[in-house]
């Protein structure tokens, strides 16, 4: 999930939020007929500001919180500080924080928090190497051929972000990662024969670590489920729902709907059974390394 458009920033959701959000929809909602006019009307907060809360697009104030849970009669100790601490834990990655003025795009950013948080994330790529795997010098030549007309000052701090998600795969507790990559991720020379042979290596590398679980789909597959592009599924520790994200020139997009995240599954599976296994994708990339000239 590589392509990253210019848009104007706005907060990223996260985990904690997307979760505190969707408390706060299923209070409102637990009377019939209670409405955002219903509940704007009784506490004095703006229709548009509840539905920001109730859409993880923002996070609530603590004295918004105790109004609301005051007035959804919401009485319980333990419950009114578990939702407390989700709004204390709701701030997005602490180092994204330093890229604002639109470095990133919002589905971006969102993706990125939403990748920290992941406790298994697989993800189909037909065409690059997925950023948790990229070699710095692959990173900056896509990066460069996205925007051809960035300047070395934008690219910087795209460059930059793309090699901290990386952390992700650092930390005591990573995420379960499962990439398959289409055969034409690993044949496509990006950057000089040198750089492409060592982005080849550190796929093998990579590969071998204890979470990481990496397949090709060779060419000889043929028609498969993954042909009308890229996709990642994200899936949190309970009670936090999966999601999918997608991402074209047109920006990123997320699902949410158990039946299209199930749709995704359905096809991951499919696309995992007709991909090599684990030590022919390992026999593939170092002689497709090999090669590299």
């Amino acid at each position: 999930m590589e392509l990253q458009a210019m848009a104007v920033r706005r907060q990223a959701p996260t985990v904690a939020r997307r979760r505190l959000a969707a408390q706060l929809l299923a209070l409102r909602t637990s009377v019939e007929g209670r409405t955002r006019e219903n509940v704007s009307a009784a506490t004095g907060l703006s229709t548009g500001a509840l539905h920001r809360m109730e859409t993880a697009k923002t996070t609530p104030q603590a004295g918004t919180l105790n109004h609301l849970l005051d007035f959804y009669g919401v009485t319980d100790a333990d419950t009114r500080a578990e939702m407390h601490d989700l709004r204390k834990r709701s701030r997005q990655l602490k180092w994204l924080e330093a890229f604002e003025g639109g470095t990133l795009p919002d589905t971006y950013r969102t993706f990125t928090s939403f990748e920290s948080d992941a406790e298994r994330i697989s993800n189909y790529e037909s065409l690059f190497v997925p950023g948790l795997l990229q070699t710095r010098e692959y990173a900056e030549t896509v990066i460069r051929a996205l925007l051809p007309e960035a300047t070395d000052e934008e690219i910087g701090p795209r460059l930059e972000i793309r090699m901290r998600r990386q952390e992700a795969l650092t930390k005591p507790r990573p995420p379960a990662l499962w990439v398959i990559l289409d055969e034409a991720v690993i044949r496509r020379q990006v950057g000089t024969p040198t750089a492409h042979r060592a982005q080849l290596e550190h796929l093998v590398a990579m590969a071998r670590r204890p979470n990481i679980t990496l397949q090709v789909l060779p060419f000889i597959a043929g028609a498969h489920a993954g042909m009308p592009g890229a996709f990642a599924i994200l899936e949190f520790v309970e009670p936090d729902p999966p999601l999918v994200y997608m991402e074209n020139q047109g920006g990123g997009l997320f699902a949410e709907a158990d039946a299209e995240v199930g749709w995704y599954r359905i096809g991951f599976q499919r696309l995992a059974a007709q991909a090599l296994n684990t030590s022919d994708t390992t026999t593939m990339i170092q002689t497709v390394a090999r090669e590299a000239t």
